[in-house]
């Protein structure tokens, strides 16, 4: 009798044991001092290098009416963005702008036709101009994406598209 206790709590020793060793490794522990150090200037090094260098031009474009805007670097920009990038994002980012903005290009044409498409690679000033003369300057070097889309409709301030939902962002901002 006591040989079978001795083995049913050996057993709940070894099930214990497994439980924990499992829980202790799911976990997540803090790091060290000098991993977070490491990790802080990894950090810092990523914010540095995917800042968009300013553009080559000091243009303004003039904006009056029902327009889309978009915007993409000059070959200048382009090459800097290029060289303090890595090789990947670099790839992804140029990807994702042109098929993002080739498939806003075709939602406009073809469901709002009355909107006139304007594209811009050499001004750095955006300057739209509302029916009521006032006005509001965008300075394309405070904006994070290498390219964009801004959405104007001549009465509103204009606005930043989110182009991966372009037909909601057409929607809400030229019906309302």
């Amino acid at each position: 009798m006591k040989k079978a206790h001795v083995h049913i709590f050996v057993l709940q020793g070894v099930v214990f044991f497994l439980i924990s060793t499992l829980f202790a490794a799911c976990t997540d522990r803090p790091a060290s001092k000098k991993d977070n150090a490491g990790q802080k200037k990894a950090d810092s090094l990523t914010l540095v290098a995917y800042k968009k260098p300013p553009a080559s031009f000091d243009d303004t474009l003039v904006i009056v009416g029902l327009v889309a805007v978009f915007y993409n670097p000059d070959s200048l920009q382009l090459g800097k963005i290029k060289a303090i990038s890595k090789k990947e994002n670099y790839e992804t980012d140029v990807h994702n702008c042109f098929y993002l903005m080739r498939n806003a290009r075709m939602v406009l044409k073809q469901h709002w036709p009355k909107v006139h498409i304007v594209e811009t690679k050499t001004n750095r000033f955006l300057r739209f101009v509302k029916k009521d003369k006032s006005e509001t300057y965008i300075d394309l070097n405070s904006q994070g994406d290498m390219c964009g889309l801004f959405l104007f409709d001549g009465k509103k301030e204009p606005e930043l598209a989110d182009m991966m939902n372009i037909d909601t962002a057409l929607g809400f901002y030229f019906d309302k």
